[in-house]
């Protein structure tokens, strides 16, 4: 399987979208790659939007992002309590300074705002939060998915085979 050597986090907080969390993982760890759900806290189950759990491998002080090939930020509501974490801001600033694959859909663009690593980026994210990533500097764009570099971009579920797809190609490339 292509993704047998890569490692990824997966964040997770409560009101995740359930679709942009799950599917996502499945797919990734249907192509060998081992994902690792990281919250707050370790052993919790956190609840999404629709009511589907997920329980987390690992808390935040545990991991080291520079020990992960790539990250993944589901969307829903669970981005607006994800990026009042400093080591949640801290794991992508790492990821996007090795340029390591960072996936975000939806909602997801707010930690990826919060962080500050949007200037000059072409992404895209749900159009309710356009605007917050045109502020940010990002270059908003009205497409399922954006790639640009190691940054990977979706809007919303019915989007998630091409996102996924994309994501999943950049994680083998590198």
């Amino acid at each position: 399987m292509r993704l047998n050597d890569k490692k990824v986090i997966a964040l997770v907080d409560d009101d995740f979208e359930d679709l942009e969390l799950w599917y996502p993982i499945y797919r990734l760890r249907e192509e060998g790659a081992v994902v690792h759900l990281v919250g707050k806290e370790k052993d919790k189950t956190y609840i999404g939007k629709y009511g589907v759990p997920a329980v987390s491998d690992y808390d935040f002080s545990q991991i080291r992002a520079e020990d992960y090939d790539a990250i993944l930020v589901p969307g829903g509501w669970a981005p607006d309590k994800l990026r009042r974490y400093d080591e949640v801001l801290e794991f992508v600033r790492v990821m996007d300074n090795a340029k390591k694959p960072i996936g975000q859909i939806c909602h997801a663009g707010w930690v990826l705002i919060s962080a500050d690593i949007l200037k000059g980026k072409k992404v895209t994210s749900t159009p309710g939060i356009k605007h917050d990533m045109i502020n940010a500097g990002g270059i908003w764009s009205d497409e399922a998915v954006v790639v640009d570099g190691h940054i990977v971009s979706s809007q919303r579920p019915p989007d998630l085979p091409p996102y996924v797809k994309a994501f999943a190609d950049l994680l083998a490339e590198k």
